[in-house]
């Protein structure tokens, strides 16, 4: 088991999170809604700067092989990220949620993702250290994943509600606004399309998270590395879906490295008691099967026009 972590890094990565998005809520209020693009350039810069900033700070504490621990947990988790991008799309399509809206669901959307990838770690960590078996538990889902990205996908109907959106409209009357979660309407309070838009969003990381959680546990089993990379990517999430979305028609062979990752992780763990991955080498892997499938799909040629227009 790794050492404890001591209460005052605890706390002083939540006070480096805050002040972060201290910044970031400062720069989006200067440049305002009609600069959405650029205002992500800078805060996703703001964001990766500070993911290595604070692997510096891993580095100074605990060392180099722990650093790379951290690196890597970022770097898979940032990857699987790519993933979610496309069910964000869809969802803000399905909802008709405006780019000027979307940063305000994604930031509390992101918001409630920490307190959920928090004790989903916490969880995972304390099934690893109590029952050995979890282990291939965890192995299985990141190959049902791996296994899963790999099969044709079926087109998005993003005019079809989802039938628990449907069955939550009969239970509860939805107010159709889009510029607040909650209203006061006819003398009652109701929720709003933009607060179902809100659930969805956390639904669907809850979802990610079943396959993230164990990829990165997959890497390192220290419970700060494996919650501040887990969070460092997440956070950064935000501003990359307003850079990456245009490009996503672009990366289509992404998700065959993304199946790999998991493939790798789920081995990584299947073959802990065999084989002896180092966190340098488990970072070499995940780095050159990115760059290849990246490569692969900016080099390819340019496919027919999609859905995502």
């Amino acid at each position: 088991m790794p050492e404890a972590t001591p209460l005052a890094n605890w706390i002083g990565f939540h006070l480096f999170i805050l002040a972060l998005l201290c910044v970031e809520l400062i720069i989006a209020r200067r440049r305002g809604s009609a600069h959405i693009t650029s205002t992500a350039i800078f805060t996703a810069v703001l964001w990766i700067t500070a993911a290595f900033a604070f692997a510096a700070f891993i580095y100074r504490e605990l060392g180099g092989p722990y650093a790379i621990q951290y690196i890597s947990g970022y770097a898979i988790e940032q990857a699987l990220s790519v993933d979610n991008l496309f069910v964000f799309l869809l969802l803000f399509r399905l909802f008709r949620i405006d780019r000027t809206t979307q940063p305000r669901v994604l930031f509390w959307g992101v918001a409630g993702a920490i307190v959920m990838r928090g004790l989903f770690i916490a969880g995972g960590l304390g099934l690893l250290s109590r029952f050995d078996w979890i282990t291939y538990f965890f192995a299985a889902i990141l190959l049902v994943a791996a296994i899963r990205l790999l099969l044709p996908r079926q087109p998005e109907d993003e005019t079809h509600y989802p039938s628990w959106l449907r069955w939550l409209t009969k239970l509860q009357p939805v107010s159709p606004r889009l510029d607040r979660f909650f209203v006061q309407e006819n003398g009652r309070r109701m929720v709003t399309v933009l607060f179902v838009a809100l659930i969805a969003i956390e639904v669907t990381d809850v979802v990610f998270a079943l396959d993230s959680i164990p990829a990165v546990l997959s890497i390192t089993r220290h419970p700060f590395l494996a919650y501040t990379s887990n969070i460092m990517a997440v956070m950064g999430l935000r501003s990359l879906y307003f850079l990456l979305v245009a490009a996503l028609a672009r990366l289509r062979w992404v998700h065959y490295g993304i199946a790999a990752l998991l493939a790798f992780a789920a081995l990584k763990m299947l073959l802990a008691r065999v084989v002896d991955v180092t966190p340098l080498e488990s970072l070499t892997v995940i780095a050159t099967l990115l760059a290849i499938t990246i490569a692969a799909s900016l080099l390819a040629p340019s496919p027919p026009a999609t859905a995502l227009r």
